[in-house]
């Protein structure tokens, strides 16, 4: 058995992401963009709905 093969640690177990906690992260994302002034409530539905998606994108492609 060489070094690297001792050295591997065993992949970590995937979790499930909810999508109540999907939610929660756009949420928090779109409120720090209205704080800082990067967007409006005109385009908060627009805004919310792409951050939205995005983060399930990421966190569902595993």
């Amino acid at each position: 058995m060489g070094v690297e093969e001792k050295n591997r640690q065993p992949a970590p177990a995937r979790q499930d992401v909810t999508d109540e906690a999907i939610f929660k992260v756009a949420k928090e994302i779109v409120v720090k963009f209205i704080e800082v002034g990067r967007l409006t409530p005109s385009s908060f539905e627009e805004t919310f709905d792409r951050v939205y998606k995005a983060i399930r994108r990421t966190v569902r492609s595993q």
